[in-house]
């Protein structure tokens, strides 16, 4: 660590009371010294992973930190407050502020020695000693490892693992580990020598970024397990990688630990086994409580099939209600259609191009193909597309249950999907069966499993009851009231016209753009395709669905504009970002606003959404039609009345530029007024202190 962190990029009186100030005072610093290019652009990013979650940590630690393209080397600064400075802990406000910066880009050796720092965090002889130091370099040289003897930073070298009793770390290699899972095939408890064994547990840390939160969680259940007396081994799915616990470990582990805050890679290997499943923050700051659970569990004799504890349904992450679960589980159904529905409704919508739109009353390919005959070719890609089609239902139904219950939901989802084609349940019944699949399978997951039926769970048992109980309900109780509401649904669509339509598309234009890809996008855009997901989709459908990608160009093409017509009011990073979204625009990508968004979210995301307003609207109001589900601008000679289409979509791109450009307008010059003069080059970019708590 000897370039990442030097004199100054210390603070022994860091007199900032806010977190933002204080990231922005130790970022200074690190701008001054070349290793950040654009001081505002790292701070968004900064502000953004704080945003997904606090980073204080009890014991009076902040650790704000980020991945950002603003960096060009990994860096790390430190801060030390006298009053204290609230990052989110729930002991208190922090007086160790430690600002980590990775590039995009960081490599794997960077990243280990930032991970080793996280873990001298929770020694509290390291962090005793940075309270006292009196000089920064001092306090640089202990953070290197350089005092560790006296700092208890000994264990500083990346990767080592630790020389403990009871301990072992994956990222060693898993050779330490190893030597625990030694007597695996006994599995009752005793040695090779007859001798009781110490409880075992193995564990998964993982955050979002993977730098800091990771390793300390690690780190923290070590401890906490040589404390009580249980031999922990932890694997660290973090930025560096990972190295996967040895087989033999886990077959020997009396139970499971999994502290995350993003999927637990290859998670299957834990199965059958009692499972404390919840957030990484958890891991830092009750680690013995969550060892205890564990120990309880396994007393219990409380075995963990699959389904239970996936990252969507666990518990344990703050805030994390059943509404943001039930989001996150319909979301989960919706991203894995979403191919389904492009491939299946390009190729139906090539197919009326080549053949005609009597295509659909073609004969079958496999009676009547001629190869040199166009009629046939579009025959051939429409019937190609409705097979694709026909997999929406079940393919929404299946992977809803996989959000919730993992693989074993994947059976009984699909089975539920496939009878809501059957009854006519239609795309509102694919919802209704994937979310009964996964609620039986996490049902059945939380009963008490006889030891002899655990290795048959996941392959027999779970996907026998649950696609017989979801079969049922689906058949007998709920699939004709969902027919009924998935008939009048569209009969409702079949007879809109006039005003009423063109509120519909100004309506699903708002929610195109409220969160660029987000949940609400991505309901009004599984509207939108539900609508043609048919071999002879109607008119209505093919209007909304005109007007749901029209609307959902808008944000990216009009930040491009904007940033070509007042490059001024944007940053250097903007304004390049600006010429990409050029490209993803026309290619009906939304996301490609969001680095304008999470920079300046209360201008830029009112803006696109009165853009996206007017050309759902005005798309509705010109009659076009669309029966592909995406592909942009390439798709517009499949596009009825494109010119008005074309229209339409300029409108909105005007009209959201135009307001963004006003609105950073007025926000420049209430900086000016304020400041007595003219602003300075750097500081239009300057995130707002609203953007950041948005």
């Amino acid at each position: 660590m000897s370039e990442m962190i030097t004199a100054d990029l210390v603070d022994l009186d860091l007199s900032a009371d806010t977190r933002e100030a204080a990231a922005r005072a130790l970022a200074e610093r690190m701008l001054a010294r070349g290793r950040v290019t654009d001081l505002d652009g790292f701070l968004a990013d900064v502000a953004a992973r704080e945003a997904r979650m606090p980073t204080g940590l009890d014991g009076g630690i902040g650790i704000p930190h980020c991945r950002s393209a603003h960096v060009t080397e990994p860096t790390l600064a430190f801060g030390r407050s006298t009053a204290g400075i609230d990052f989110g802990a729930a002991d208190g406000p922090a007086d160790l502020i430690f600002l980590i910066a990775a590039p995009a880009g960081a490599d794997e050796a960077h990243l280990t020695i930032l991970s080793s720092l996280a873990r001298q965090l929770m020694d509290a002889e390291f962090t005793s000693a940075l309270r006292a130091a009196t000089d920064a370099g001092a306090a640089a040289a202990l953070i290197r490892g350089e005092e560790g003897a006296e700092g208890g930073a000994a264990d500083a070298e990346a990767g080592a693992p630790d020389a403990r009793p009871g301990v072992a770390h994956a990222e060693a290699g898993g050779e330490a580990g190893a030597e625990v899972g030694a007597d695996a095939g006994g599995g009752s408890g005793a040695g090779a020598d007859g001798a009781a064994r110490p409880f075992r547990i193995v564990a998964v840390t993982s955050c979002p970024t993977g730098i800091a939160h990771t390793y300390m969680a690690a780190e923290s259940l070590e401890n906490a397990g040589r404390e009580a007396g249980v031999e922990v081994v932890v694997e660290t799915q973090g930025s560096a990688g990972f190295t996967r616990l040895d087989p033999a470990v886990i077959a020997a582990a009396d139970g499971v630990i999994l502290a995350h805050d993003v999927p637990v890679r290859e998670k299957e290997r834990f199965a059958g086994k009692p499972t404390a499943d919840t957030g990484v923050k958890a891991g830092i700051s009750r680690p013995a409580e969550l060892i205890a659970e564990v120990r309880e569990k396994a007393a219990r004799g409380e075995a963990t099939a699959p389904a239970a504890g996936t990252p969507v349904d666990r518990a344990g992450a703050p805030g994390e209600g059943y509404g943001t679960r039930l989001r996150t589980w319909l979301m989960s159904g919706v991203s894995y259609m979403v191919p389904f529905v492009a491939a299946g409704g390009l190729l139906i919508a090539l197919g009326f191009a080549i053949g005609g739109y009597t295509v659909n009353k073609a004969p079958s390919v496999m009676d009547h193909f001629v190869w040199t005959e166009a009629d046939s070719w579009g025959a051939l890609l429409f019937q190609i597309g409705g097979v694709a089609f026909g997999f929406l239902v079940p393919v929404l139904a299946g992977y809803i249950a996989y959000g919730m219950a993992d693989r074993p939901g994947l059976v009984p989802g699909f089975v539920g999907g496939a009878i809501a084609l059957t009854v006519n349940a239609g795309f509102l019944g694919g919802l209704a069966a994937g979310l009964l699949a996964g609620g039986v399978v996490m049902a059945i997951g939380r009963a008490p499993i006889p030891a002899a039926l655990r290795g048959i769970m996941p392959v027999v048992v779970i996907p026998l009851v649950s696609s017989a109980v979801v079969g049922f309900l689906m058949f007998v109780v709920i699939g004709k009231p969902i027919a009924s509401a998935q008939k009048g649904m569209t009969d409702w669509l079949n007879g809109l016209g006039g005003a009423n339509a063109v509120l519909l598309g100004a309506l699903l234009g708002l929610m195109m753009c409220f969160d660029l890809g987000g949940p609400v996008n991505k309901v009004a855009y599984a509207f939108a395709t539900a609508g043609i997901a048919v071999a002879d989709p109607s008119d209505s459908a093919m209007k909304i669905m005109a007007a749901v990608m029209a609307a959902g160009m808008v944000p990216p093409l009009a930040m491009a504009l904007a940033t070509t017509v007042r490059g001024g009011l944007f940053t250097r990073t903007e304004r390049e970002n600006g010429k990409a979204a050029w490209v993803l625009g026309i290619s009906f990508i939304s996301e490609g606003a969001i680095p304008f968004a999470a920079a300046d979210p209360l201008r830029v995301i009112p803006s696109s959404m009165l853009g996206g307003a007017v050309t759902g609207a005005l798309s509705m109001a010109f009659g076009a039609t669309l029966r592909a589900p995406h592909g942009g601008i390439f798709v517009v000679p499949l596009i009825g009345n494109p010119f008005l289409y074309l229209v339409a979509l300029a409108a909105g791109v005007c009209v959201s530029a135009a307001s963004v450009i006003v609105l950073k307008g007025l926000r420049r010059q209430g900086a000016q007024d304020a400041e007595g003069g003219p602003e300075t080059s750097g500081a239009s970019a300057a995130v707002p202190k609203e953007s950041v708590t948005a």
